[in-house]
C-alpha cells in the first residue's frame, strides 16, 4: 500500500507512516501564482492501494480542493483503490436543512469526494452518524473514545468521575465514554442557543456536586459552549472540570477563552494540526490518534475487521 498526504496535517500523516513503517509517497502539492492548486505524484502508484490523509480543516476550501485533486491525480495514475482518510470532515455540521432555502453541504462534499474517484472513506468522530449514509461508497467512522478513556484512566483513576454531555445531542457520545469508564454516572447540560457561535446554559440534569466532571464533545470551535458548561458545573458544586474533544477547531479567540475559563484542562486530538495559540496554551493538551488511524488503515489494506478495534 501507499500513503499520500496533502498539506493540511503533515505531522499526523508522518506519524501514521512511522507506525506503519512505510514512507510517505513523494508528491508535490503546490499553488500557482493565482492560488490554483497543482498536484504531481512523483512515484509510480499503478495498481497500488493508496490512502490519502487530508483533513478539511481551516482553510477548509483549500484543503478540500487539495484532497479532491489528489484523488483525481491518483485515479488518472491508475491506482487500484483510493481511500480518502479525512480525520476531520469539514462541513459536517451542515448535515440537514435548518431552515428553508438552505443547503445540505455535508452531502455535497460527500458527492464531490465520490465523483473525484475515491473508493472508500475513513474518518474520525463524524459530527452526525447519518453522514455515513451520504456516501455511496464504503465509509468507516472511527471513534476517539478508546484513546480518551485510556488517557482518563491513566491520569484520573480513583476519582469520583461523572461524564457530562454539553448538550442533549451529545448524550449518545457521553454514554459511550461513561460505559468505558466503568459505567460512570452521566449528566447533561441543557442549553439554549440564541444565535450561531453563542450559547446560554440553562440548567444541569444530574447530580454533579462534589464530582470530578469530564465534559465530552466531538468539536470545540469557539469554545463558548464548553466554557459556559464548565462554569455552570462549577456553580452546581462540581469539584473539578476537564473537557475532552476530538476535533480542536479552536477558531478566533477560542484558546484565550479556554485559558480564562474555569476548565482545568482541555484535551483535543491531532485530527487537526495544532495552531500556535493551542500549543502555547497552558490548559490545552493534545492526544495523538495516529496509532488508531494507522491500525484502521492496516486492517482496510489487509481486508480484516475495523470494528473489532472498538471491542
Amino acid at each position: 500500500m501507499k500513503l499520500m498526504t496533502g498539506n493540511s496535517n503533515l505531522p499526523l500523516a508522518q506519524a501514521i507512516a512511522q507506525y506503519l513503517e512505510i514512507p510517505v509517497t513523494e508528491a508535490s502539492v503546490r499553488r500557482f501564482a493565482d492560488e490554483e492548486i497543482f498536484v504531481e505524484i512523483l512515484e509510480n502508484v499503478r495498481g497500488e492501494d493508496v490512502f490519502v490523509v487530508q483533513s478539511s480543516s481551516y482553510p477548509a476550501n483549500d484543503n478540500l480542493m487539495e484532497l479532491l485533486i489528489c484523488i483525481d491525480a491518483l485515479r488518472r495514475a491508475s491506482a487500484k483503490r483510493i481511500t480518502a482518510v479525512v480525520p476531520y470532515f469539514g462541513y459536517a455540521r451542515q448535515d440537514r436543512k435548518p431552515g428553508p432555502r438552505t443547503p445540505i453541504s455535508a452531502k455535497l462534499v460527500a458527492n464531490l469526494i465520490t465523483v473525484a474517484g475515491a473508493n472508500r472513506v475513513l474518518s474520525v468522530d463524524l459530527h452526525a452518524g447519518q453522514i455515513q449514509g451520504f456516501f455511496d461508497i464504503p465509509t468507516d467512522n472511527l471513534y476517539a473514545a478508546p484513546v480518551m478513556s485510556a488517557d482518563i484512566q491513566a491520569r484520573f483513576k480513583g476519582r469520583a468521575m461523572t461524564v457530562v454531555s454539553p448538550d442533549v445531542g451529545g448524550v449518545v457520545r457521553a454514554r459511550a465514554l461513561a460505559k468505558r469508564l466503568d459505567n460512570a454516572p452521566l449528566a447533561i447540560v441543557d442549553k439554549r442557543r440564541e444565535r450561531p457561535g453563542e450559547s446560554e446554559v440553562m440548567n444541569i440534569i444530574g447530580d454533579v456536586a462534589g464530582r470530578f466532571c469530564i465534559l465530552i464533545d466531538d468539536i470545540v470551535d469557539s469554545a463558548g459552549t464548553l466554557c459556559n458548561a464548565a462554569a455552570a458545573l462549577k456553580e452546581a458544586g462540581a469539584e473539578d472540570v476537564v473537557a475532552y474533544c476530538t476535533h480542536g477547531v479552536l477558531s478566533g479567540a477560542a484558546s484565550a477563552r479556554v485559558d480564562h475559563s474555569v476548565l482545568s484542562e482541555l484535551v483535543i486530538t491531532d485530527t487537526i494540526a495544532a495552531y500556535e495559540a493551542a500549543e502555547a496554551s497552558d490548559k490545552i493538551r493534545i492526544l495523538t490518534i495516529a496509532p488508531l488511524l494507522a491500525e484502521a488503515i492496516r486492517r482496510i489494506a489487509d481486508e480484516s475487521s475495523v470494528s473489532s478495534l472498538f471491542d
